[in-house]
């Protein structure tokens, strides 16, 4: 038989077959975040040197997931785990995460309220799928992680409100109550991805009270119910006085509405194995377990079974988690370290001091100004000049759905060392005192 190489297949023209494919996926934006995630691997694969502060991920060397978590797969593996794991997921680990999130979050859940998935990314597109008709309207504050694309994909109508940096770049009740009468979702994410700030308790307790007395109401008119998706993938990466609440143990006559997602990728730094779950009202999770079975959205059985026997060794993690938080601590410490003592320095720079996951606010307040005759005028020309000068690669707040050009940036710590920071630091400073 003859097999066709590469060169004798005709494809047509490419734009002539693009333009036969559906309104809703070629209206849809790829991830900014790989794209410039891509070209920092280029200049990697060239020979220069880069500090990558872009992609929310773990270099493995320095982050590497649990030892019993690593062995509970390859012996899960020889024990022959490899069939399809029960749509729901694998009973064991339904169990340890019912035990895990009452432990952890004072919450206890049924078996019938958790459903494992393959991470918690697609359970943020379940939720959105199970809640949101089209036309319906979902609420998010900006900056946030991907809710923009979700929004497209679903077809919703997105009101974005835009959080301030006083409130670390976190919703305000102040902010989401004019927005929420005309709701179906209510999109929360703490501690935050892209801000690394939490949304305090007190705060926290008002929004969701906020949530149950507009249900109370659409209760009474027959209406459909608002629902709020708390995101807490980050929520054992919290450092100093930063404290992480859950909304169904701040306020329990909620427990209908919330759905709570979260994962092993950032508490583990196993953002690879695709292990996640959720805990939600049983008649939302029966629906989300249908959706996500025609999506095939499984976790592995494998990686569940190793899950489930390791969430339950409480020393083990333990033990993990302290060594892994003090890491990503430190890094966050020696970044804000670094340009809080340029801002003292007076060079043009604010960041926000980081409460929890694995990132750092930054602001360089370099828009107007020039350097070596060269005008800066966006976020995108910041971005380009600290690659270029100082080797340092980062993501822009634009990347998380803000529009304006304020000099803020999202750097994230997963994939450096602490000599990358040590080393990298002196050049940006370098930069800052050389733009007129």
């Amino acid at each position: 038989m003859t097999t066709a190489t590469s060169n004798d297949l005709d494809f047509g023209n490419a734009t002539t077959l693009d333009a036969s494919l559906s309104d809703n996926v070629r209206g849809l934006k790829g991830s900014e975040i790989l794209k410039i995630a891509a070209s920092v691997r280029e200049m990697i694969a060239a020979g220069k040197k880069v500090c990558n502060l872009t992609v929310g991920d773990f270099n493995s060397k320095q982050f590497p997931i649990p030892t019993g978590l690593r062995e509970g797969i390859a012996r899960a593996l020889a024990n022959g785990e490899t069939n399809y794991p029960p749509s729901d997921g694998v009973l064991s680990l339904r169990k340890a995460v019912a035990d895990y999130v009452a432990r952890e979050f004072g919450v206890r859940y049924p078996l019938e309220s958790v459903l494992i998935a393959a991470g918690a990314r697609p359970i943020l597109y379940g939720t959105y799928r199970c809640v949101l008709n089209p036309g319906d309207t979902v609420i998010y504050s900006l900056p946030s992680w991907n809710n923009n694309h979700y929004s497209w994909i679903t077809q919703a109508k997105a009101i974005e409100v835009a959080a301030h940096e006083k409130d670390g770049f976190q919703p305000t009740l102040d902010l989401l109550a004019p927005h929420l009468k005309n709701a179906n979702l209510l999109c929360l994410c703490t501690p935050s991805n892209p801000t690394g700030t939490l949304i305090a308790p007190d705060e926290l307790k008002r929004i969701t009270e906020a949530v149950c007395e507009e249900n109370a109401g659409r209760a009474k008119a027959g209406k459909r119910a608002l629902f709020m998706m708390h995101d807490q993938v980050y929520a054992s990466l919290v450092y100093g006085n930063a404290k992480h609440a859950h909304p169904v143990a701040l306020v329990p006559e909620s427990a209908p509405w919330v759905i709570s997602l979260d994962a092993i990728s950032k508490s583990m730094a196993a953002t690879g194995v695709r292990v996640g779950w959720v805990t939600a009202a049983p008649a939302v999770v029966a629906r989300m377990r249908d959706f996500l079975g025609h999506v095939g959205a499984w976790a592995p059985r494998a990686e569940q079974v190793a899950v489930a026997e390791f969430l339950g060794n409480t020393e083990a993690l333990g033990q993990f988690r302290g060594e892994m938080d003090a890491k990503v601590k430190a890094l966050l410490n020696a970044l804000y370290g670094g340009f809080a003592a340029m801002k003292k320095a007076g060079l043009p720079v604010e960041c926000v001091e980081p409460q929890g996951a694995i990132y750092l606010s930054l602001q360089l307040k370099l828009i107007g100004k020039t350097f070596k005759g060269r005008k800066i005028a966006t976020n995108a020309d910041i971005g380009a000049l600290l690659l270029e000068e100082a080797g340092m690669a980062v993501v822009p707040f634009q990347a998380f759905g803000l529009k304006d050009e304020t000099g803020w940036f999202r750097l994230s710590v997963g994939a450096v060392s602490p000599a990358d920071i040590e080393q990298c630091l002196p050049r940006v400073k370098a930069l800052l005192e050389a733009v007129k």
